[in-house]
């Protein structure tokens, strides 16, 4: 949907997000581009938007975790996460989850090295990773 919000155009994407559009499912983690818990999809590529400047993002389409599930229906990526227990502590998914989207919009079949590459900026402490490259493969099945 359309927003159109004043705000300083220095700060950054995840703070007007967060505080000022009230779309918290995006993690203020590490604050340096590192961890990839931020990751939302502007105009089509995963960014991290503790890095990218709110005035970056005029005019721009930004698609965030919030986007994913449809008129309360979990997307299939979503529904694949918790089919293959890509889910522990929950903090990095909405990251995993863009990342994986933004593959999926750009290749819909992807093979196992496309998957590990897309998701690379994306750290995860808890799953070891095979389980969300299986929920990735399988919902682009």
């Amino acid at each position: 949907r359309p927003v159109a919000v004043d705000v300083d155009p220095g700060i950054t994407l995840l703070d007007l997000l967060r505080e000022h559009l009230h779309l918290t499912g995006t993690k203020k983690s590490c604050g340096i581009g590192e961890c990839g818990a931020c990751t939302v999809i502007v105009d089509g590529e995963p960014v991290n938007s503790c890095l990218f400047l709110a005035g970056q993002a005029e005019g721009k389409s930004i698609y965030t975790v919030e986007g994913l599930a449809q008129d309360g229906e979990l997307s299939r990526l979503q529904k694949s996460f918790l089919e293959n227990h890509a889910v522990q502590c929950g903090f990095c998914t909405p990251g995993m989850l863009m990342s994986a989207k933004a593959l999926l919009l750009r290749n819909p079949h992807p093979t196992d090295e496309e998957i590990r590459r897309a998701l690379s900026g994306n750290l995860c402490r808890c799953t070891g990773y095979e389980s969300i490259i299986q929920a990735v493969r399988e919902a682009a099945e």
